[in-house]
């Protein structure tokens, strides 16, 4: 008889690196495993993986026990990885921040090949491509130009929308003048006074 499945974890850990502290503690310690015999049996599985921070499924049983998936490297992570770069760009694809090559993308999509959702290997990179092109790393020959000319854009784009609001904050500047209210000192509203006062005894 199978075991009954209580739950399913994933959890992002440092190859060959996990402990019973943080995050692995945090978030495996309510589910009542073995966090020694895990950290134990996720090493020896990635000791040959040093470096790279690796996706584990784990599925915990009722018995307490527990079965873990280890699962290819984020394919941002591995682009990181070769471009040689700790993050990607904040504008997307209009900003390169990195090349690599399009021999880097095949072997990407290789290790990722198992895991994504791609028929074949040309399948996968395409997936890789369109990851990198988003994180704003170019393939050499391929997406460089093409994302060189989007982030020209793009910086025609800011000038644009910064020229705008200079006008804006100009107009909202003209307006506030006309309809600021008239000021009058102390010393005119005494002379207002006294030469209506004067006017009084004319009068009279």
């Amino acid at each position: 008889m199978a075991k009954k499945i209580t739950k399913k974890i994933k959890i992002q850990i440092p190859a060959g690196k996990a402990t019973p502290a943080p995050p692995v503690g945090t978030v495996l310690g309510p589910a009542g495993i073995n966090l020694g015999e895990f950290c134990t049996k996720y090493n020896d599985m990635t000791k040959d993986k040093m470096g790279d921070i690796l996706p584990v499924e784990i599925t915990i049983f009722e018995d307490r026990s527990f079965d873990l998936v280890v699962k290819t490297p984020p394919t941002a992570f591995l682009i990181k990885k070769y471009a040689k770069i700790k993050s990607g760009s904040a504008k997307g694809a209009n900003e390169v921040v990195a090349t690599i090559t399009k021999k880097d993308v095949e072997e990407i999509a290789e290790i990722k090949l198992p895991d994504l959702n791609a028929y074949d290997l040309a399948g996968a990179v395409n997936i890789v491509a369109g990851t990198a092109r988003n994180m704003g790393v170019a393939i050499k020959g391929v997406t460089d130009k093409e994302l060189a000319e989007q982030g020209e854009h793009a910086r025609q784009e800011e000038l644009e929308a910064a020229k705008r609001e200079a006008q804006l904050e100009k107009m909202e500047a003209e307006l506030a003048t006309e309809h600021e209210p008239e000021v009058i000192s102390e010393k005119e509203e005494s002379d207002e006074e006294a030469t209506d006062e004067e006017e009084t005894e004319d009068k009279e």
